[in-house]
């Protein structure tokens, strides 16, 4: 009776040991929450620019031989596409900082080589200073949330206003990271 006892303790602590001393099983691979497509210029260029143009173009002044014209949401429908717009421009502010995102296809080369970085250049000015990238991209949010504002007051004075706001956000980041050697811009 003992030998049998002396073996069912001895497998029990064999088997005990092997299950401690096996690799745990790997996790699934989970996949990843967001698939970016686009590139950050393919972004600037479909979402972001036409929405600052709209909202920049949808108040002005014009003089000319007539006189001075005033442009300017009126009717309902005009002020929600102005805040079509406004809203296109701010949500692809957020588009902008998914991670993973690439500033341009590989082998694209930059519009003016001689005033523009090379895309390659400025994902790795992005990747070596991520905050300082994040904190340019939540400024144009920021000034971008203001014409907002103001469109949803339907306040077209206002909405002229805070056009030099994204103007500035664009610029602040344009001079960092897409042509910062230009000693002739932001003039």
């Amino acid at each position: 009776m003992r030998k049998y006892l002396f073996f069912g303790l001895t497998s029990i602590l064999v088997l005990l040991g092997a299950a401690c001393t096996a690799k745990p099983a790997e996790p699934a691979q989970q996949e990843p929450e967001f698939r970016p497509t686009a590139t950050i210029k393919e972004i600037m260029d479909s979402m972001v620019d036409p929405g600052a143009d709209f909202v920049w173009n949808s108040v002005e002044t014009t003089v000319s031989a007539k006189g001075a014209e005033e442009k300017a949401p009126h009717t309902d429908e005009e002020w929600k596409d102005v805040r079509r717009h406004a809203m296109m421009l701010i949500e692809g502010t957020n588009l902008l900082l998914i991670p993973g995102r690439h500033v341009a296809h590989p082998g694209e080369k930059a519009d003016e080589p001689k005033v523009e970085l090379a895309p390659e250049q400025i994902d790795t000015m992005i990747a070596q200073d991520r905050p300082s990238f994040v904190k340019l991209v939540h400024g144009l949010h920021d000034a971008a949330m203001e014409s907002l504002k103001a469109i949803d007051k339907k306040d077209s004075e206002l909405l002229l206003n805070t056009g030099d706001g994204i103007d500035k956000a664009c610029e602040n980041c344009h001079l960092k990271y897409w042509y910062p050697n230009d000693k002739n811009a932001g003039d």
